[in-house]
C-alpha cells in the first residue's frame, strides 16, 4: 500500500490526498506534526527520507517521492484511474501553468517556515506577518481569476467539465486563504470552483479536518 507521509494543515499535502482520492488509491497516512517540539520533519529518521524535511513524502514500496506536484504527476501516469491532466498539449499546459501559479508562485512565500522566519528570525508583528501572507494570495488569486473565468460557461472545474490538476491545487490554497481570513469577495470563479470540488467525496475526505492527526488550535 502507498504510504503519505502527512500534516493535516499542510497545503501540500492536501493536495496530494485529493489527487489519491480522486485515482481511487488506497493509502496509509503516516501523520509528520510540523509545529510539535519544534517539528517533527526536522527528526533525523525523517530528515534522512526526505532531506529538505517538508511534507507531503509518498512511499511506493520504498521507493521515496518528494515535491506535491511531482507526486501528484506521478500517481496520475503510474497508475489507473480518472486522468488529473488532459492529452491535449496545451490544456495540459495551462493546468500545470495554474498549478505551478500556487505551488510555485504564491504557496511558497506564505508556507509555514517562511512565516515563521519572519515571526522569529526578522521579528515581524503578527499584523505585519498576516499583510505579508494576504499579499501573496491576493496578487496569485487575480491573476488566476482573469485566467479562469473565460473557461466558466464551459463546467464547473477550473477549466470546463472536467476534473484536473489545476483544481486540486486551487482548493487546497482556497483553504488556507480562509484559514487566514482572506477577503475572496473579488474572486467569484475562484470561489465557485471551490464550492463545486467540495461537494466530491474526494476533496471532503482530503480536507484537513477530516484527517486522523487533525486536532483543534
Amino acid at each position: 500500500m502507498l504510504k503519505l507521509y502527512s500534516y493535516w494543515r499542510s497545503t501540500a499535502a492536501y493536495r496530494v490526498r485529493a489527487a489519491l482520492n480522486i485515482k481511487r488509491l488506497s493509502y496509509s497516512i503516516i501523520p509528520i506534526h510540523l509545529v510539535k517540539d519544534g517539528g517533527e520533519q526536522h527528526n533525523p529518521e525523517y530528515a534522512e527520507k526526505n532531506p529538505q524535511e517538508l511534507v507531503p513524502l509518498l512511499d511506493d514500496n520504498g521507493r521515496l517521492l518528494s515535491q506535491s506536484m511531482a507526486i501528484c504527476e506521478y500517481i496520475n501516469e503510474a497508475f489507473d484511474g480518472p486522468n488529473l491532466l488532459p492529452s491535449e498539449p496545451f490544456l495540459k499546459a495551462k493546468v500545470r501553468s495554474v498549478c505551478q501559479v500556487i505551488a510555485c508562485d504564491v504557496h511558497p512565500l506564505d508556507n509555514l517556515r517562511v512565516l515563521q522566519y519572519l515571526k522569529g528570525e526578522l521579528k515581524v508583528s503578527d499584523e505585519d506577518k498576516s499583510t505579508w501572507y494576504a499579499h501573496w494570495i491576493l496578487k496569485g488569486f487575480a491573476a488566476l481569476e482573469a485566467t479562469l473565468k473565460e473557461y466558466a460557461e464551459q463546467g464547473p472545474f477550473c477549466f470546463g467539465e472536467e476534473l484536473t490538476l489545476a483544481d486540486v491545487f486551487l482548493v487546497s490554497q482556497m483553504y488556507n486563504a480562509r484559514r487566514f481570513n482572506v477577503d475572496l469577495t473579488d474572486f467569484p470563479r475562484l470561489v465557485a470552483i471551490e464550492q463545486h470540488c467540495l461537494t466530491l467525496d474526494a476533496f471532503k475526505d482530503a480536507q484537513p479536518e477530516s484527517q486522523p492527526d487533525a486536532v483543534i488550535q
